[in-house]
């Protein structure tokens, strides 16, 4: 499935899309060359779900988590990746890689190029692609 998005603004919805694609998957691997958007992507999905924390580029923690409430109230994660920084596999695995894959919460992960034989078989590809006019084209797949 593809979807053009010609402003930010129209995030909101490339996110309605890929939820509705990815029928109650919880995992996504976010391509794209560097600036095609993928944090502010993630800020999108995380607007959708009324996040209260600020969401930023894990480019140096690695990992950052954020939190938002259920209509029942009860409180759910978003686990935000990005493992640019990363070298091995080891490094991904020194912190806890796989308690991020295969909990029950939502996880997007950015560069996920070196851990792509840990993904779990449900992950949801995400790959934006910056055309010459400067849209965003959001591919998603499994």
């Amino acid at each position: 499935m593809e979807i053009a998005v010609h402003q930010e603004n129209e995030l909101p919805k490339a996110v309605e899309a890929l939820l509705a694609f990815a029928q109650n998957k919880k995992k996504f691997a976010l391509t794209g060359d560097l600036g095609a958007g993928k944090t502010t992507f993630v800020q999108a999905f995380c607007r959708h779900f009324n996040v209260r924390e600020k969401v930023t580029s894990p480019t140096y923690s690695l990992v950052n988590e954020y939190t938002f409430l259920e209509e029942n109230g009860q409180e759910q994660l978003i686990h935000h990746l990005d493992l640019y920084r990363l070298e091995t596999l080891e490094e991904a695995q020194e912190i806890g890689i796989e308690e991020y894959l295969y909990d029950e919460y939502y996880c997007l992960i950015e560069w996920p190029g070196l851990i792509a034989g840990l993904l779990p078989e449900n992950v949801v590809h995400v790959k934006i692609a910056v055309q010459p006019d400067g849209r965003r084209l959001f591919g998603f797949g499994f």
